[in-house]
């Protein structure tokens, strides 16, 4: 291989970066960034790792979720602790069901930029740059805010500073404790037809928190406080690149503007610039696999971004839509496993069924969703492997972007309350039912077999 650098990256060819008109400004602000302090900690980074290597041999489970594009106008005391508390209610409710400690990864501080089918858009006549999230431009339909603006890159350092700041102190203050069942929005349980099994389910969760914290010290020690990791796309080169530090103990290259970090689906071509940045880091990195993957290309990726097979260095985030898992989902784990290669399979049931109305809305259907989750965690089953994490876009705000769910959001209700400015996002009531039905899918193992027909292959497990 090539000798590797933070800046080697550039000698490939790059997709979804922005043209930025103003050059000298640019490198003056990736000058400016490289002297900044990270954000995060090697020994951080390196913790997660480990955790995602017992995550991937089946004794942990990988909850990772946030908004489909952070907005700078979201860095607000309310939405930070909205995303967190889901984040954290979610995971409560998948200990128990799963019966597997759960890491926790936040789509947060730093999710600032997003890929994009084109390069313009027409909006009321006025063809305009797309809008590629608020690290490189702005939402507003104004042609001067919409060209790529550098200065953009310190603000998301800033906001993303800020985040993560605000999340350390509520994690060390004890936020942690808003888990407790008392304080959760459960409204939309009563319009559920799973709603016995939910409220059973809330009255175990709380008389197994009473027990604990009966025995005394429990409290503080395992239910205050809790782990939390942060992750983004590594989406704009030159600003992943301005986060990269070296440490000089272990002479490896951390990208410290987050703890892990995902090539996208768009982005992950062999020969491509992403590829080139990534292999080269220390952070465990994920890599999303959409439709489009082989399995060899899928196995040509692990070669290249981890060649020594190390646990806990490779995410597989799987996004294929309900409609197509069935079928493109078993030739990769075979693929997978007939190589050898130590992954840690994820599902993220969102962008495979993204369809839009007569309206011009996108949005999701929560059935749509929940089927693909159930089909992925039966078919790692059947072929002897482990889902051991799933991948969200949810926001802990009461929006209407996704149809379905025990609160039957239809079309209609979309524009009650539309706010993202990408992707449509689950929101609080639709984020907990989702963990409410994988833990009892999990507990009662109701999984639709029938659907599948496939029989159950050796595991690997000598790995």
């Amino acid at each position: 291989m090539p000798i590797w650098s933070p800046s080697s990256w550039r000698n490939y060819p790059v997709k979804q970066q922005p043209s930025y008109p103003r050059q000298e400004l640019l490198q003056a602000t990736l000058a400016q960034l490289r002297d900044y302090p990270p954000l995060v900690y090697t020994g951080e980074v390196e913790y997660l790792k480990s955790l995602l290597a017992e995550a991937a041999q089946g004794k942990r489970f990988v909850l990772q979720g946030g908004d489909c594009a952070e907005r700078f106008r979201d860095c607000t005391n309310q939405a930070i602790i909205d995303k967190l508390k889901i984040l954290l209610q979610m995971s409560l409710v998948l200990i128990y069901g799963l019966r597997k400690p759960v890491v926790r990864i936040g789509r947060i501080a730093g999710q600032f930029a997003k890929p994009r089918s084109a390069e313009f858009e027409t909006i009321d006549g006025q063809i305009l740059p797309v809008y590629r999230g608020d690290l490189v431009n702005s939402f507003e339909p104004d042609l001067a805010t919409r060209i790529p603006d550098p200065r953009r890159l310190l603000q998301s350092y800033y906001h993303s500073s800020v985040t993560m700041n605000y999340v350390r102190a509520l994690i060390e203050g004890g936020f942690a404790d808003l888990h407790h069942p008392e304080h959760w929005n459960l409204e939309f349980i009563s319009a559920s037809e799973h709603r016995h099994d939910y409220v059973h389910l809330v009255e175990r969760l709380t008389d197994a928190i009473h027990f604990m914290e009966s025995l005394g010290g429990v409290r503080s020690s395992v239910l205050g406080k809790v782990n939390f990791f942060t992750s983004h796309e590594g989406l704009l080169l030159c600003y992943e690149e301005a986060l990269t530090r070296h440490d000089v103990e272990s002479d490896r290259y951390y990208n410290l503007g987050a703890h892990t970090l995902w090539i996208g689906d768009r982005t992950r071509a062999l020969e491509g610039a992403h590829v080139e940045y990534f292999r080269g880091l220390a952070n465990p990195i994920g890599i999303k696999i959409g439709p489009s993957c082989s399995p060899e290309e899928l196995l040509q990726l692990l070669r290249i971004l981890n060649p020594l097979n190390e646990w806990g260095r490779i995410t597989l985030i799987t996004r294929l839509g309900q409609e197509h898992i069935l079928r493109l989902l078993p030739p990769l784990i075979q693929a997978v496993q007939k190589q050898g290669a130590r992954v840690l399979w994820c599902c993220d049931p969102m962008h495979g069924n993204t369809t839009t109305t007569e309206n011009a809305f996108k949005t999701r259907n929560f059935e749509d969703i929940l089927r693909e989750l159930r089909l992925c965690f039966e078919l790692h089953r059947n072929h002897g492997s482990w889902l051991g994490g799933v991948h969200f876009e949810l926001t802990g705000e009461n929006v209407t972007e996704c149809t379905g769910g025990a609160q039957k959001i239809a079309e209609q209700d979309l524009s009650k309350n539309y706010d993202t400015y990408c992707d449509p996002r689950l929101n609080y009531a639709q984020s907990l039912e989702m963990a409410f039905q994988i833990a009892e899918a999990h507990r009662s193992a109701r999984f639709p077999s029938e659907e599948i027909g496939v029989q159950p292959a050796q595991p690997y497990g000598s790995l």
